[in-house]
Protein backbone atom coordinates (compact mmCIF):
# COMPACT_ATOMS: atom_id res chain seq x y z
CA UNK A 1 0.00 0.00 0.00
CA UNK A 2 2.69 2.64 0.90
CA UNK A 3 4.46 1.87 -2.25
CA UNK A 4 1.33 3.78 -4.25
CA UNK A 5 1.44 6.96 -1.67
CA UNK A 6 3.35 8.86 -3.90
CA UNK A 7 0.42 8.83 -6.92
CA UNK A 8 -1.75 10.00 -4.18
CA UNK A 9 0.60 12.67 -3.01
CA UNK A 10 0.51 13.97 -6.49
CA UNK A 11 -3.18 13.77 -6.58
CA UNK A 12 -4.48 17.60 -5.55
CA UNK A 13 -8.06 16.77 -5.34
CA UNK A 14 -6.67 15.34 -1.74
CA UNK A 15 -4.05 18.00 -1.01
CA UNK A 16 -6.91 20.67 0.20
CA UNK A 17 -7.66 18.55 3.45
CA UNK A 18 -7.49 20.25 7.11
CA UNK A 19 -4.09 22.23 7.92
CA UNK A 20 -1.86 20.04 9.70
CA UNK A 21 -2.29 20.93 13.99
CA UNK A 22 1.61 22.76 14.91
CA UNK A 23 2.43 23.43 18.88
CA UNK A 24 3.73 26.87 20.30
CA UNK A 25 7.22 27.19 21.74
CA UNK A 26 6.40 27.40 25.40
CA UNK A 27 4.92 23.69 24.92
CA UNK A 28 7.84 22.57 23.36
CA UNK A 29 9.93 24.05 26.25
CA UNK A 30 7.57 22.15 28.84
CA UNK A 31 7.33 18.99 26.65
CA UNK A 32 11.31 19.17 26.11
CA UNK A 33 12.30 19.47 29.76
CA UNK A 34 10.57 16.74 30.53
CA UNK A 35 13.50 14.51 29.22
CA UNK A 36 15.93 16.31 31.64
CA UNK A 37 15.07 13.35 34.18
CA UNK A 38 15.89 10.68 31.87
CA UNK A 39 18.98 12.77 31.35
CA UNK A 40 19.95 12.67 34.57
CA UNK A 41 18.78 8.75 35.24
CA UNK A 42 20.16 6.86 32.28
CA UNK A 43 23.88 9.43 32.92
CA UNK A 44 23.96 8.89 35.88
CA UNK A 45 23.23 5.16 35.84
CA UNK A 46 25.41 4.72 32.63
CA UNK A 47 28.68 6.69 33.97
CA UNK A 48 28.39 6.42 37.70
CA UNK A 49 26.42 2.95 38.76
CA UNK A 50 28.55 0.06 37.38
CA UNK A 51 31.96 2.25 39.05
CA UNK A 52 30.38 2.96 42.02
CA UNK A 53 29.59 -0.55 42.64
CA UNK A 54 32.85 -2.49 41.51
CA UNK A 55 35.15 0.32 42.21
CA UNK A 56 33.98 1.77 45.51
CA UNK A 57 32.41 -1.36 47.17
CA UNK A 58 34.18 -3.90 45.44
CA UNK A 59 31.43 -5.81 44.00
CA UNK A 60 32.00 -8.40 40.93
CA UNK A 61 32.00 -6.81 37.51
CA UNK A 62 30.17 -9.67 36.48
CA UNK A 63 27.71 -9.99 39.17
CA UNK A 64 26.88 -5.88 38.70
CA UNK A 65 26.72 -6.23 35.17
CA UNK A 66 24.31 -9.31 36.15
CA UNK A 67 22.11 -6.94 38.57
CA UNK A 68 21.96 -4.19 35.54
CA UNK A 69 20.71 -6.97 32.79
CA UNK A 70 17.91 -8.42 35.64
CA UNK A 71 16.48 -4.77 35.31
CA UNK A 72 16.52 -4.60 31.88
CA UNK A 73 14.76 -7.79 31.62
CA UNK A 74 11.91 -6.49 33.66
CA UNK A 75 12.20 -3.41 31.36
CA UNK A 76 11.09 -5.46 28.62
CA UNK A 77 7.84 -6.23 30.32
CA UNK A 78 6.83 -3.14 32.10
CA UNK A 79 7.90 -0.80 28.63
CA UNK A 80 4.96 -2.61 26.67
CA UNK A 81 2.83 -2.12 29.67
CA UNK A 82 3.10 1.16 30.25
CA UNK A 83 3.04 1.69 26.54
CA UNK A 84 -0.67 -0.33 26.34
CA UNK A 85 -1.84 1.22 29.08
CA UNK A 86 -1.30 5.07 28.09
CA UNK A 87 -2.60 3.97 24.74
CA UNK A 88 -5.50 2.88 26.25
CA UNK A 89 -5.90 4.75 29.07
CA UNK A 90 -9.25 7.31 29.86
CA UNK A 91 -9.52 10.00 31.98
CA UNK A 92 -10.15 13.69 31.94
CA UNK A 93 -6.63 14.19 32.26
CA UNK A 94 -5.92 12.24 28.83
CA UNK A 95 -3.71 9.23 28.49
CA UNK A 96 -0.39 10.14 29.37
CA UNK A 97 -0.29 13.46 31.68
CA UNK A 98 -2.12 11.05 35.05
CA UNK A 99 1.28 8.93 34.43
CA UNK A 100 4.12 11.64 34.43
CA UNK A 101 2.39 13.27 37.79
CA UNK A 102 2.29 9.73 39.44
CA UNK A 103 5.92 8.75 38.67
CA UNK A 104 7.71 11.68 39.92
CA UNK A 105 8.36 10.87 43.25
CA UNK A 106 8.49 6.90 43.54
CA UNK A 107 11.18 7.82 40.74
CA UNK A 108 12.98 10.33 43.05
CA UNK A 109 13.26 8.03 46.15
CA UNK A 110 14.20 4.45 44.23
CA UNK A 111 16.93 6.55 42.25
CA UNK A 112 18.50 8.18 45.80
CA UNK A 113 18.61 4.57 47.29
CA UNK A 114 20.24 3.01 44.53
CA UNK A 115 23.61 4.66 45.53
CA UNK A 116 22.91 4.36 49.01
CA UNK A 117 23.80 1.24 49.97
CA UNK A 118 23.63 0.01 53.64
CA UNK A 119 27.34 -0.02 54.93
CA UNK A 120 28.85 -3.88 55.50
CA UNK A 121 26.85 -5.72 52.82
CA UNK A 122 28.69 -9.01 51.37
CA UNK A 123 28.60 -9.74 47.65
CA UNK A 124 25.50 -11.55 47.39
CA UNK A 125 22.97 -9.22 49.54
CA UNK A 126 25.11 -5.78 47.78
CA UNK A 127 24.10 -7.57 44.47
CA UNK A 128 20.51 -7.88 45.76
CA UNK A 129 20.64 -4.36 47.26
CA UNK A 130 21.17 -3.31 43.36
CA UNK A 131 19.33 -5.38 41.33
CA UNK A 132 15.91 -4.65 43.66
CA UNK A 133 16.54 -0.66 43.34
CA UNK A 134 17.62 -0.37 40.00
CA UNK A 135 14.61 -2.42 38.89
CA UNK A 136 12.19 0.51 41.02
CA UNK A 137 14.08 2.97 39.49
CA UNK A 138 13.90 1.63 36.27
CA UNK A 139 9.81 0.86 36.60
CA UNK A 140 9.57 4.23 37.94
CA UNK A 141 11.30 5.80 35.06
CA UNK A 142 9.47 3.86 32.60
CA UNK A 143 5.66 5.01 33.85
CA UNK A 144 6.67 8.38 32.99
CA UNK A 145 9.13 8.38 29.91
CA UNK A 146 7.17 6.04 28.03
CA UNK A 147 4.05 8.05 28.16
CA UNK A 148 5.87 11.35 27.51
CA UNK A 149 7.41 10.58 24.49
CA UNK A 150 4.79 9.25 23.33
CA UNK A 151 3.32 12.32 24.15
CA UNK A 152 5.60 13.96 21.63
CA UNK A 153 4.51 12.44 18.71
CA UNK A 154 1.04 13.59 19.66
CA UNK A 155 1.39 17.02 19.51
CA UNK A 156 2.09 17.86 15.97
CA UNK A 157 1.60 15.83 12.61
CA UNK A 158 3.79 18.17 10.63
CA UNK A 159 7.13 16.20 9.21
CA UNK A 160 10.02 18.94 9.82
CA UNK A 161 7.99 20.13 13.42
CA UNK A 162 8.22 16.63 14.85
CA UNK A 163 11.73 17.34 14.14
CA UNK A 164 11.60 20.62 16.29
CA UNK A 165 10.00 18.97 18.78
CA UNK A 166 12.25 15.99 18.98
CA UNK A 167 15.10 18.26 18.94
CA UNK A 168 13.85 20.22 22.38
CA UNK A 169 13.20 16.71 24.06
CA UNK A 170 16.68 15.82 23.22
CA UNK A 171 18.43 19.42 23.82
CA UNK A 172 17.02 19.14 27.44
CA UNK A 173 17.76 15.89 27.49
CA UNK A 174 21.44 16.91 27.04
CA UNK A 175 21.14 19.49 29.69
CA UNK A 176 20.09 16.66 31.91
CA UNK A 177 23.85 15.13 31.28
CA UNK A 178 25.42 18.04 31.68
CA UNK A 179 24.23 17.98 35.28
CA UNK A 180 25.73 14.77 35.97
CA UNK A 181 28.75 15.26 34.16
CA UNK A 182 29.21 18.87 36.00
CA UNK A 183 28.59 17.04 39.64
CA UNK A 184 32.00 15.66 39.14
CA UNK A 185 34.39 18.41 40.52
CA UNK A 186 31.00 19.49 42.45
CA UNK A 187 30.21 16.21 44.23
CA UNK A 188 33.46 14.30 43.48
CA UNK A 189 36.23 16.25 44.52
CA UNK A 190 40.00 15.15 44.86
CA UNK A 191 41.27 14.14 48.25
CA UNK A 192 43.89 15.82 50.23
CA UNK A 193 46.12 13.04 48.88
CA UNK A 194 44.87 13.24 45.76
CA UNK A 195 42.95 10.03 45.46
CA UNK A 196 39.95 10.60 42.93
CA UNK A 197 36.57 11.95 44.29
CA UNK A 198 34.62 9.41 42.41
CA UNK A 199 36.02 6.58 44.48
CA UNK A 200 34.85 7.91 48.05
CA UNK A 201 31.74 6.47 49.32
CA UNK A 202 30.85 9.57 51.29
CA UNK A 203 30.69 11.92 48.14
CA UNK A 204 27.41 9.75 46.36
CA UNK A 205 24.41 10.29 48.97
CA UNK A 206 24.65 14.43 48.03
CA UNK A 207 24.75 13.73 44.63
CA UNK A 208 22.01 10.90 44.55
CA UNK A 209 19.56 13.39 46.72
CA UNK A 210 20.17 16.86 44.01
CA UNK A 211 19.51 14.18 40.90
CA UNK A 212 16.58 12.90 42.67
CA UNK A 213 15.20 16.48 43.75
CA UNK A 214 15.90 17.80 39.93
CA UNK A 215 14.09 14.41 38.18
CA UNK A 216 11.15 15.08 40.38
CA UNK A 217 10.72 18.99 39.64
CA UNK A 218 11.05 18.72 36.27
CA UNK A 219 8.75 15.75 35.24
CA UNK A 220 5.94 17.84 37.12
CA UNK A 221 7.23 21.35 35.11
CA UNK A 222 6.91 18.97 31.94
CA UNK A 223 3.15 17.70 32.84
CA UNK A 224 2.49 21.34 34.31
CA UNK A 225 3.62 23.07 31.10
CA UNK A 226 1.67 20.76 28.50
CA UNK A 227 -1.12 19.81 30.19
CA UNK A 228 -3.32 22.44 28.22
CA UNK A 229 -2.74 20.15 25.42
CA UNK A 230 -4.80 17.38 26.41
CA UNK A 231 -8.17 18.86 24.72
CA UNK A 232 -6.13 19.23 21.55
CA UNK A 233 -4.72 15.26 22.05
CA UNK A 234 -6.18 12.38 20.16
CA UNK A 235 -8.30 9.85 22.74
CA UNK A 236 -8.55 7.07 20.58
CA UNK A 237 -10.57 4.03 22.62
CA UNK A 238 -10.18 2.39 25.13
CA UNK A 239 -8.65 -1.47 24.99
CA UNK A 240 -10.63 -3.43 22.36
CA UNK A 241 -9.92 -6.44 24.58
CA UNK A 242 -9.25 -6.75 28.65
CA UNK A 243 -6.39 -5.92 30.05
CA UNK A 244 -4.23 -9.13 29.92
CA UNK A 245 -0.15 -9.73 29.22
CA UNK A 246 -1.12 -11.79 26.02
CA UNK A 247 -3.05 -8.74 24.61
CA UNK A 248 0.43 -6.31 25.53
CA UNK A 249 2.42 -8.77 23.82
CA UNK A 250 0.08 -9.25 21.09
CA UNK A 251 0.27 -5.83 20.27
CA UNK A 252 4.03 -5.32 20.86
CA UNK A 253 4.31 -8.39 17.88
CA UNK A 254 2.21 -6.11 15.60
CA UNK A 255 4.37 -3.38 15.75
CA UNK A 256 7.29 -5.30 15.12
CA UNK A 257 5.64 -6.71 11.88
CA UNK A 258 6.38 -3.00 10.17
CA UNK A 259 9.74 -3.47 8.64
CA UNK A 260 10.26 -0.23 8.73
CA UNK A 261 10.08 -0.15 12.78
CA UNK A 262 11.29 -3.27 13.08
CA UNK A 263 14.81 -2.36 11.19
CA UNK A 264 14.80 0.89 12.96
CA UNK A 265 14.70 -0.61 16.35
CA UNK A 266 17.18 -3.17 15.96
CA UNK A 267 19.23 -0.35 14.82
CA UNK A 268 18.66 1.58 17.68
CA UNK A 269 18.77 -1.09 20.34
CA UNK A 270 22.60 -1.92 18.86
CA UNK A 271 23.25 1.64 19.49
CA UNK A 272 21.72 2.54 22.79
CA UNK A 273 23.96 -0.95 23.82
CA UNK A 274 27.59 0.62 22.28
CA UNK A 275 26.38 3.76 23.82
CA UNK A 276 26.03 1.46 26.95
CA UNK A 277 29.50 -0.28 27.14
CA UNK A 278 31.35 3.06 26.42
CA UNK A 279 29.43 5.73 29.25
CA UNK A 280 29.82 2.11 31.79
CA UNK A 281 33.50 1.91 30.90
CA UNK A 282 33.88 6.11 30.67
CA UNK A 283 35.16 6.49 34.37
CA UNK A 284 37.74 3.51 33.82
CA UNK A 285 39.10 4.53 30.92
CA UNK A 286 39.21 8.21 32.07
CA UNK A 287 40.72 7.28 35.27
CA UNK A 288 43.02 4.58 34.88
CA UNK A 289 44.25 4.76 30.96
CA UNK A 290 44.10 8.40 30.16
CA UNK A 291 44.64 9.40 33.65
CA UNK A 292 42.74 12.58 33.77
CA UNK A 293 42.36 14.48 37.18
CA UNK A 294 38.95 15.83 38.31
CA UNK A 295 38.81 19.29 36.02
CA UNK A 296 39.96 17.53 32.85
CA UNK A 297 37.69 14.53 32.82
CA UNK A 298 34.65 16.96 34.00
CA UNK A 299 35.70 18.84 30.75
CA UNK A 300 35.88 16.09 28.28
CA UNK A 301 32.63 14.73 29.73
CA UNK A 302 30.39 17.96 29.28
CA UNK A 303 31.93 18.81 25.84
CA UNK A 304 30.18 16.04 24.29
CA UNK A 305 26.61 16.94 25.41
CA UNK A 306 27.29 20.35 24.45
CA UNK A 307 28.41 19.11 20.76
CA UNK A 308 24.96 17.18 20.89
CA UNK A 309 23.28 20.69 22.11
CA UNK A 310 25.26 22.12 18.59
CA UNK A 311 24.51 19.81 16.51
CA UNK A 312 20.63 19.43 17.11
CA UNK A 313 19.34 22.39 16.03
CA UNK A 314 21.28 21.34 12.30
CA UNK A 315 19.43 18.71 12.35
CA UNK A 316 16.39 19.82 10.77
CA UNK A 317 17.88 21.61 8.15
CA UNK A 318 20.16 18.25 7.36
CA UNK A 319 16.91 16.82 7.09
CA UNK A 320 15.95 19.09 4.67
CA UNK A 321 18.36 18.46 2.69
CA UNK A 322 19.32 14.70 2.89
CA UNK A 323 15.97 13.92 4.87
CA UNK A 324 16.17 11.59 8.06
CA UNK A 325 17.74 8.19 7.12
CA UNK A 326 20.82 9.49 5.66
CA UNK A 327 20.84 11.70 8.81
CA UNK A 328 20.75 8.65 11.16
CA UNK A 329 23.11 6.28 9.05
CA UNK A 330 26.07 9.51 8.83
CA UNK A 331 25.34 10.56 12.64
CA UNK A 332 25.80 6.67 13.69
CA UNK A 333 28.91 6.13 11.61
CA UNK A 334 30.93 9.55 12.45
CA UNK A 335 30.10 8.38 16.10
CA UNK A 336 31.52 5.18 16.13
CA UNK A 337 34.47 5.82 13.82
CA UNK A 338 35.60 8.76 16.55
CA UNK A 339 34.81 6.19 19.10
CA UNK A 340 37.74 4.29 17.45
CA UNK A 341 40.40 6.59 16.89
CA UNK A 342 41.79 7.97 20.34
CA UNK A 343 42.33 4.58 21.96
CA UNK A 344 43.59 2.82 18.55
CA UNK A 345 46.24 5.44 17.55
CA UNK A 346 47.72 5.41 21.46
CA UNK A 347 47.88 0.92 21.13
CA UNK A 348 49.64 1.28 18.06
CA UNK A 349 51.81 4.51 19.78
CA UNK A 350 50.54 7.15 17.02
CA UNK A 351 48.73 9.73 19.95
CA UNK A 352 49.87 11.75 22.91
CA UNK A 353 51.29 10.39 25.99
CA UNK A 354 49.11 11.17 28.84
CA UNK A 355 51.49 13.34 30.44
CA UNK A 356 51.19 15.75 26.75
CA UNK A 357 49.87 19.21 27.21
CA UNK A 358 48.13 18.62 24.29
CA UNK A 359 46.40 15.36 25.71
CA UNK A 360 43.16 16.72 26.93
CA UNK A 361 42.38 19.15 24.30
CA UNK A 362 42.51 16.85 21.60
CA UNK A 363 40.21 14.26 24.14
CA UNK A 364 38.06 17.23 24.19
CA UNK A 365 37.81 18.27 20.74
CA UNK A 366 37.17 15.02 19.63
CA UNK A 367 34.41 14.35 22.39
CA UNK A 368 32.99 17.51 20.94
CA UNK A 369 33.44 16.47 17.35
CA UNK A 370 31.68 13.45 18.42
CA UNK A 371 28.76 14.62 20.10
CA UNK A 372 28.08 17.36 16.80
CA UNK A 373 27.64 14.20 14.90
CA UNK A 374 25.71 11.78 16.35
CA UNK A 375 22.88 14.48 17.60
CA UNK A 376 21.93 14.28 13.95
CA UNK A 377 21.31 10.32 14.58
CA UNK A 378 19.61 10.66 18.08
CA UNK A 379 17.06 13.30 16.85
CA UNK A 380 16.22 11.45 13.19
CA UNK A 381 15.28 8.36 15.06
CA UNK A 382 12.93 9.90 17.14
CA UNK A 383 11.39 11.70 14.82
CA UNK A 384 11.13 8.67 12.32
CA UNK A 385 9.45 6.26 14.82
CA UNK A 386 6.61 9.40 15.32
CA UNK A 387 6.23 8.53 11.17
CA UNK A 388 6.56 4.79 11.50
CA UNK A 389 3.10 5.52 14.16
CA UNK A 390 1.42 7.23 11.01
CA UNK A 391 2.36 3.84 8.38
CA UNK A 392 1.14 1.85 11.28
CA UNK A 393 -2.66 3.57 11.66
CA UNK A 394 -3.00 3.62 7.94
CA UNK A 395 -2.01 -0.05 7.74
CA UNK A 396 -4.16 -1.57 10.74
CA UNK A 397 -6.14 1.56 11.68
CA UNK A 398 -4.52 1.61 15.33
CA UNK A 399 -2.65 4.70 16.63
CA UNK A 400 -0.36 3.08 19.21
CA UNK A 401 2.48 6.08 20.31
CA UNK A 402 2.75 4.28 23.46
CA UNK A 403 3.51 0.77 22.31
CA UNK A 404 6.18 2.00 19.85
CA UNK A 405 7.82 4.46 21.73
CA UNK A 406 7.91 1.89 25.18
CA UNK A 407 10.38 -0.10 22.35
CA UNK A 408 12.35 3.47 21.88
CA UNK A 409 12.19 3.27 25.76
CA UNK A 410 13.47 -0.33 26.25
CA UNK A 411 16.15 0.33 23.34
CA UNK A 412 17.49 3.65 25.94
CA UNK A 413 17.52 1.52 29.05
CA UNK A 414 19.49 -1.22 27.24
CA UNK A 415 22.61 1.60 27.34
CA UNK A 416 22.75 0.45 31.32
CA UNK A 417 21.52 -3.08 30.98
CA UNK A 418 22.77 -4.75 27.96
CA UNK A 419 26.20 -2.02 28.37
CA UNK A 420 26.85 -2.77 31.66
CA UNK A 421 26.29 -6.36 31.21
CA UNK A 422 28.91 -6.31 28.85
CA UNK A 423 31.16 -3.84 30.27
CA UNK A 424 30.71 -6.02 33.40
CA UNK A 425 31.56 -9.22 31.80
CA UNK A 426 34.41 -7.27 30.01
CA UNK A 427 36.25 -6.46 33.10
CA UNK A 428 35.78 -9.69 34.67
CA UNK A 429 37.18 -11.02 31.33
CA UNK A 430 39.99 -8.81 31.27
CA UNK A 431 40.75 -9.81 35.16
CA UNK A 432 40.18 -6.26 36.28
CA UNK A 433 41.18 -5.16 39.33
CA UNK A 434 38.31 -3.89 41.77
CA UNK A 435 38.48 -2.40 45.44
CA UNK A 436 38.98 0.96 46.40
CA UNK A 437 42.73 -0.04 47.16
CA UNK A 438 42.82 0.72 43.26
CA UNK A 439 43.72 4.27 43.33
CA UNK A 440 45.83 5.14 40.24
CA UNK A 441 46.71 3.30 37.14
CA UNK A 442 50.37 2.23 38.68
CA UNK A 443 47.82 -0.01 40.69
CA UNK A 444 46.70 -1.87 37.16
CA UNK A 445 49.17 -4.43 35.47
CA UNK A 446 50.03 -2.71 31.85
CA UNK A 447 48.50 -5.56 29.82
CA UNK A 448 44.82 -4.76 32.03
CA UNK A 449 45.34 -1.58 30.79
CA UNK A 450 45.69 -2.11 27.00
CA UNK A 451 43.12 -4.85 27.08
CA UNK A 452 40.54 -2.00 28.60
CA UNK A 453 41.51 0.23 25.79
CA UNK A 454 40.66 -2.56 23.13
CA UNK A 455 37.06 -3.12 25.01
CA UNK A 456 36.15 0.84 24.76
CA UNK A 457 37.19 1.41 21.24
CA UNK A 458 37.44 -1.40 18.73
CA UNK A 459 35.21 -3.75 20.48
CA UNK A 460 32.61 -1.07 20.90
CA UNK A 461 33.23 0.17 17.84
CA UNK A 462 31.81 -2.94 15.97
CA UNK A 463 28.48 -2.44 17.37
CA UNK A 464 28.13 1.01 15.60
CA UNK A 465 29.05 -0.22 12.33
CA UNK A 466 26.67 -3.06 12.56
CA UNK A 467 23.66 -0.36 13.36
CA UNK A 468 24.62 1.53 10.63
CA UNK A 469 23.91 -1.08 8.35
CA UNK A 470 20.45 -1.78 9.54
CA UNK A 471 19.66 1.83 9.49
CA UNK A 472 19.85 1.12 5.65
CA UNK A 473 17.09 -0.94 5.57
CA UNK A 474 15.02 1.76 7.10
CA UNK A 475 12.11 2.97 3.74
CA UNK A 476 10.35 5.84 4.58
CA UNK A 477 11.01 9.35 3.39
CA UNK A 478 9.63 12.46 3.34
CA UNK A 479 7.24 12.01 -0.06
CA UNK A 480 5.89 8.42 1.44
CA UNK A 481 5.20 10.40 4.69
CA UNK A 482 3.27 13.02 3.34
CA UNK A 483 1.07 10.42 1.24
CA UNK A 484 0.20 8.40 4.55
CA UNK A 485 -0.99 11.57 6.07
CA UNK A 486 -3.31 12.76 3.15
CA UNK A 487 -4.61 9.00 3.41
CA UNK A 488 -5.00 8.82 6.78
CA UNK A 489 -6.99 12.06 6.61
CA UNK A 490 -9.18 11.02 4.14
CA UNK A 491 -9.61 6.95 6.48
CA UNK A 492 -10.51 9.32 9.51
CA UNK A 493 -13.24 11.42 7.68
CA UNK A 494 -14.71 7.90 6.32
CA UNK A 495 -14.54 6.89 10.02
CA UNK A 496 -16.06 10.14 11.09
CA UNK A 497 -18.75 10.28 8.32
CA UNK A 498 -19.82 6.46 9.02
CA UNK A 499 -20.13 7.11 12.66
CA UNK A 500 -22.62 10.17 11.66
CA UNK A 501 -24.62 7.50 9.66
CA UNK A 502 -24.67 5.01 12.31
CA UNK A 503 -22.18 3.00 11.16
CA UNK A 504 -23.22 2.78 7.60
CA UNK A 505 -20.74 2.12 5.28
CA UNK A 506 -20.10 5.03 2.77
CA UNK A 507 -19.37 2.29 -0.08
Amino acid sequence: MVGSHAQVWKDSTLADTEPIRTVGFTTKVSFGIGQAAEGIKNNAFALFLLFFYVQVHGLSPSLAGTALFIALCFDAVSDPIAGYLSDTWRSRWGRRHPFMYASAVPLAVAFYFTFVPPEGLNQWALFTWLTIFTILTRAAMTLYHVPHIALGAELSDDYEERTTIVGYRTAFGIIGSLLVFASVTLFFPESDDGARGQLDNSNYPTFAAVCAIVMWVTIWISAIGTHKEIKHLPNHGAPQEPFALKVVFKESRLALQNSNFRALFLAVLVSFVMAGVTVSLNLFIFTFFWELDASALQMVLIVYPLGILVGTPLTRYFHRMFDKKPAVVWGTAWWAALQFLPVTLRLLGFFPENDSLILVPILVGVAFFQGAGVSQGIVSFGSMVADIVDEHELKTGRRQEGIFFAAVSFAAKATAGFGGLIAGFGLEFINWPTGDAIRTAADVPPETLVNLGLLYGPAVALFGFTAVWLYTRYGLNREKHAAILILLKVRRAERAAEGEMGGVSLD
